[in-house]
């Protein structure tokens, strides 16, 4: 997997990822979502970098203008509640693409630190020869990243696949290096080193979910 960490050059980027960890920040939710937003935009910018491109003739008021333009076939797919600001991130700057939505969520079996990723609602248009872009804030484990992409096989084989996060832990980049081929680009705000024993980034920024649309009931 090529795994490209945008916080390894300083950027505007810092300033965006402070915010979301600050814990007094974090208590305007309408900031937090949109500092995911803008992190979604950054990162998109980067990412198209790595696509494919091709001529294309302009014709302006006054003549022509000669540029280039990409020509993937992009679809976005976001893992929810929390990959929706991430998600609106990501098309402000794709505005063409298609657009595939699933839910995956920790399910707990008796004790905190032990959760299945459950996978329901799924949304999504054909993938054959296209390019994924799967997004998804916190990379913590990287079971809801495999899981997720599992669950969008039927749908068929893309051209090239990006995963997109905000913030990683060491062990789940690991992990989904593992799950994928080679060739799968990860695209990353910043990696943390550890999880702590439920499973959650160390020092991360907490729960993304409840901190963008509030607290849930359900654990």
């Amino acid at each position: 997997m090529q795994i490209h960490n945008l916080s390894e050059t300083p950027s505007i980027l810092n300033t965006f990822m402070s915010e979301l960890r600050d814990k007094n920040v974090q208590k305007d939710s309408m900031r937090f979502r949109r500092n995911i937003e803008r992190i979604g935009e950054i990162i998109g910018y980067e990412l198209s970098k790595s696509l494919d491109f091709k001529k294309h003739t302009i014709e302006t008021p006054l003549g022509t203008s000669e540029t280039v333009l990409h020509k993937n076939d992009i679809v976005l797919c976001s893992i929810l509640r929390a990959g929706v600001p991430l998600h609106n991130g990501l098309l402000n700057y794709f505005d063409a693409a298609e657009n595939a939505f699933i839910s995956a969520y920790r399910q707990h079996k008796h004790n905190p630190e032990s959760f299945d990723i459950v996978v329901e609602y799924l949304a999504c248009p054909s993938l054959d020869g296209k390019t994924l872009i799967l997004a998804d804030p916190m990379l913590a484990t990287g079971q809801s990243m495999v899981a997720t992409f599992e669950a969008l096989k039927p749908f068929g084989t893309p051209k090239a696949i990006h995963l997109v996060s905000v913030i990683g832990a060491q062990p789940g980049i690991d992990y989904i290096t593992k799950a994928f081929d080679a060739d799968v680009q990860l695209w990353i705000a910043a990696v943390d080193d550890h999880l702590n024993d439920k499973g959650y980034i160390i020092p991360g920024l907490g729960d993304a979910g409840d901190l963008a649309f509030g607290n849930k009931l359900q654990q």
